[in-house]
Parts: structure tokens; sequence; C-alpha cells
């Protein structure tokens, strides 16, 4: 039976049919769509978890490979980060059942903070990677993937990148293989990775490099198609299907499935074969730099770019000289759309008042970095997750007591389990005395809706313990935890201005839910009156519903308001009123 997927759930597929015993994730796009994929699958076949971080993720599947089943955890390319310090060291102790490392690169940035290329972690930790151009492949090449990591006692990369995860395309679907839970076995030398193990281990992994390479050389994953050109294309990924729709079979192709490491030979054949060659590649020139080394005259990032996202147009314009394709142009310029937060979001009622205050925000990684856009423009630093508890500490220390007093971290409830437990507890014992404000919305919103372990529930919607943000808090050493609704913008200002003032540190638990979380039943819609005096503070509120016409007066289109009624509680002149029509 064949069936159209992403490639997310085409990977999930894969890993279904390879008897994937154990999947354990954070979400993070563009990879989020795997480990939801997998949830949908009997919970007696396979056993799904989000965990609180990428690097728990990456540990708890490393055990179940060594506990004899079948593993995967995903992550994106960021996540990689995280989850580099076990993934590094399980290069060295292999595995027990195959262990599956699903990392998705996001080029153009889509919703990420850096472009990084995953592609050196293969490298620097001397783990095979495969990277699929299509559904079918990711689902084929994920099975594969599996098998290598036993065949070859290691773990496997699979590289994803936006385009190929959020893509669809038919994929055959095969019956899950049957597959038993290796018995465990106690092996001190293999999976304790103290130096003198650790040494010895390290003579494996660059044995183990060498048949992978001679594998390489073999694979099926990596193919040559021939067209009789004298111009070729080295290509993997979403780049080889970006090729070939520009230049069809206008040029060879050397089309690598197996990007670490790469075959050495395959290539210089084909290379020797053609009397121009070209490496399209995103991000970084890995495969660029390696054939260079080899000593071939490539044309790759000197005709290409090292950012963003490639198009077929720029791709048959630098190879073939195509022009770019006609099309229409707009007159007239057309009007910026900048993202901004969800109408009833509670976020949007922190950084009003955190404006109106005047304070300097360390944020952190999620929707509320929205909170960094006009008219907010609340938010002075986003660098990744939980650095703004951590960051917020060092600026503290460098600026001095007063300065602190004007300073708060804000950082979601997922993202505080994430990893903004120990930039606090860092604060508590260094004597910090810095405000934070845990942005509890009930939910891991940026990234679609995940279940977390303050909301109670686990990935597939069972009831389960529910971390108690105010205990946690407590346990830490932390005497002020105050817990507030962001809506009640007079409770909440009165709340940010004694916490910051206090010489010791203090939490504000900003507690609303999503406003687009099913249990969420705003009701009405909310109108401009007669009274209004056009002072257009309800404007500072950045909703997407309220509007300024041309004449001056306030408008609120009914088809965005969502009747949260955060604008009637803001307006000084009660010219906004709530009404259930």
């Amino acid at each position: 039976m064949k069936k159209l997927l992403l490639g997310n759930a085409a990977v999930a597929r894969g890993a279904y049919e390879a008897g994937v015993h154990f999947v354990s994730s954070y979400p993070g796009t563009p990879s989020t769509e795997i480990t939801e994929a997998m949830a949908t699958y009997p919970a007696e076949e396979v056993f799904v978890e989000w965990a609180p971080n990428e690097k728990v993720a990456a540990e708890a599947a490393i055990g179940a490979s060594i506990g004899g089943g079948r593993a995967m955890t995903c992550c994106k390319h960021v996540g990689l980060n995280v989850m580099a310090d076990p993934v590094f060291t399980d290069s060295y102790i292999g595995v027990g059942g195959g262990l599956v490392i699903c990392v998705a690169d996001d080029p153009g940035m889509h919703s990420s903070q850096n472009e990084q290329d995953s592609r050196h972690y293969a490298k620097a930790a001397k783990i095979p990677m495969l990277e699929p151009a299509d559904s079918m492949e990711c689902k084929e090449f994920t099975k594969l993937a599996f098998s290598l990591s036993e065949e070859f006692d290691t773990p496997v990369f699979i590289r994803l990148s936006t385009r190929v995860s959020h893509s669809q395309s038919m994929v055959e679907l095969n019956d899950r293989e049957s597959v038993t839970v290796k018995p465990y076995e106690k092996n001190i030398p293999k999976h304790v990775m103290m130096p003198a193990m650790a040494i010895k281990r390290h003579v494996v992994v660059e044995e183990r490099t060498k048949k992978l390479i001679a594998y390489a050389e073999s694979s099926p994953l990596n193919t040559v198609e021939d067209n009789g050109s004298d111009i070729g294309v080295i290509t993997a990924g979403i780049a080889y299907q970006y090729a070939k729709e520009a230049l069809g079979d206008k040029v060879n192709y050397c089309k690598l499935g197996m990007v670490y490491p790469l075959p050495k030979q395959k290539i210089l054949d084909f290379a020797a074969s053609c009397k121009k060659v070209f490496v399209l590649e995103e991000l970084d020139p890995v495969l660029e730099d390696y054939c260079k080394a080899l000593g071939i005259a490539v044309i790759g990032k000197d005709v290409f770019t090292l950012l963003g996202e490639y198009t077929p147009s720029m791709i048959g314009k630098a190879v073939l000289g195509q022009g770019e394709k006609s099309h229409s142009v707009p007159q007239e310029a057309l009007p910026a759309r900048p993202p901004v937060l969800c109408p009833g979001c509670p976020h949007r009622a922190t950084f009003y008042v955190l404006k109106k205050l005047g304070l300097t925000v360390s944020g952190d990684i999620g929707c509320y970095t929205l909170g960094a856009v006009a008219p907010l423009a609340s938010v002075d630093t986003t660098i990744c997750m939980g650095a703004s508890i951590s960051a917020a500490h060092g600026m503290a220390k460098v600026r001095g007591a007063e300065f602190n007093k004007k300073l708060v971290s804000v950082i979601g409830d997922s993202t505080f389990m994430h990893s903004g437990i120990t930039g606090l507890s860092d604060i508590v014992y260094n004597k910090g005395c810095n405000t934070v404000i845990i942005l509890d919305n009930s939910i891991t919103g940026m990234t679609g809706h995940q279940e977390n372990p303050t909301t109670g529930k686990t990935i597939r919607g069972e009831a389960t313990r529910q971390v108690d943000l105010l205990l946690l808090c407590k346990g830490l050493g932390i005497e002020r935890v105050v817990v507030v609704d962001p809506f009640d913008i007079a409770a909440f200002e009165k709340a940010v201005k004694e916490e910051t003032e206090r010489d010791e540190v203090s939490v504000i638990i900003a507690q609303r839910p999503c406003a687009l979380l099913k249990s969420v039943r705003y009701t009405g819609k909310c109108r401009v009156t007669d009274a209004c005096r056009k002072c257009k503070l309800c404007m500072k509120l950045g909703c997407p519903a309220i509007s300024v016409c041309d004449d001056g007066t306030i408008h609120i289109d009914t088809s965005l308001c969502n009747g949260c009624g955060l604008c009637v509680s803001v307006c000084p002149f009660h010219a906004i009123e709530k009404t259930e029509e």
C-alpha cells in the first residue's frame, strides 16, 4: 500500500517498520512531527516520550539501546548541540540494539536562531550520517540506519532539512519487522567510559570508520546517474531535488545518500568522467571541501551561497546559464507582515507591562521572542534555551544592584524545564538577586502544543505526575515565588515592581493558558465605543485585531478578535467594551 507522507512521518514509519522499541525526543521545528507520528503507533509496540530536553532524550535512547532495544531520538540542529555530550561518548560505546539519531537542519532559519550544518557533527563524532532526499528515502534510509547501527556497532545519524521534513511524497508501506529486545550483557570495558576504557574504545572507533569508508564505496545509498554530459553535479538531500528540477537530464549526477563517511573512489571516478564538476549543497561547503582535499577542481560556494536555501532558478543560472523565468511583479510594494503574537496570547500582557516599566528583558526561545517586535519591543536578548536566566545573572553581576532592579528574565514553562532550572540554581547558589518571570502557558507552544513535565500529560495524552513550578522554585531555595495572571494588569504590574525592588532572587509565575488551547474558551467580541479619544494606547498591545483607520479612529476587526478582553482593561477611558454577540 502507498500513502502520501511528510518526510518526518516517513522517518517515523521507517522506524516503526524497523521494529523500534523506544523513542525519546524534545520538540523542535522542523523535527517535531517525527516523534508525534511515532506516538500514533500502538503503545504496546513502541514506547514514545517527550523528554525535558534533548540531552535527556539522547541519554534515555542510549540507555534503551544498551538495554538491547532498538531506539531513536530526534531533534533540530540546535537540539543536537544540547545532546552532543552523550552522543560523542556513545560513539565510543556503540550500541546494543540499533540507535538512530534524527537531526533536522533549518536552512533559511524559518524557526531557528542560526543556520548551523549538522554534517560537522558526524565527522567530529565519527558517526555515520545518511541524508534522504524525499519521503520514500526517509523511510528506507531510517530502516537501513537501524541495520547499519547494529552491523557496525555505532549510532547512526539521519540528517533532514526543513524542505525534506515538511514536504510530502508517496511512500510504500510495509509490515513491521518483528525484532526482539536483545539480552542485556554486563560489559564494563564497552559501557564504562572512564579514561582507561575510552582509550581502547577509540581504537575501535577508528577501525570502525575504516570499515564504514569501505561500505560507502559500494553502498546503494551513493549512486551515479550518467546522462552523457560533460557537466557533473555532486549533491545530496534536498539540493538533489532542486538540481533535478532545474537541470533535468542535461548533467550527470553523483547523488550521495551517505554524507559521512564519503566514498572517496566513487567521487574521484565520477569527477574524472566530467569536464566540469559542480557541488550543490546548502549551508557549509562540506562536500566541496572534501572534493578539493582530493584534488578535484570543483565549482561550489564561489558561485553559490553560504546563506539560506537554494532554488532551482539559482542552480539553473549557475550551472547552465539559464535566465530567470518571467513572472509578473506587483507595481506597488507589498505591505510588510511581521510575525505577531496571536490574539489572546497571555504573553502580550506580560510584555506590555515590561515595556511600560522600561525594564531590560533577558529573553529566551519560544513564542515570546516576538516580544522583541514593535510595538511591544520589550525583549533585549535571545541566545538559546535557558539562557534568559543565566545571561541575566551575568549582566547583573557586572552592572551592579541598581541595574538589576531594572532587569528581568522571561522564560516559558517548557523552556524552564528544558534548561532553566540549572540557571536559576546558579543565581541562588552565587547570591544573585535577579527576578525571573516564568511564562506558564500550560503547554509547549512554540512547536505546536506538545505536552511537557508541567502539563500533567504524556505525549499520548495519558495522565501523569505534574511538576509544580511553585514547589520546584521553593525547593531551589527561593523564598519569594508569586503566582499572578498577566491579564490582571494592575496585579501583574504591582508584582513586577515589588519583586524587582527586592535584594533577593524572586520568581513570578505569569500563569494563563495559551489562547489556542482547545480548553481555552474566550467568548464574545471587543468593540470601540464613541468614548474613544484616539490616544492609541491600545495600539501598544500589538494585537493584530486592532488597527488605526485613516481618520485616526481605532478599529477592532471582529474576524480576528477572540474576546480575550485585554484591550478592555488597558483602555484608560473605558472606550472599549466586550459584547457576547
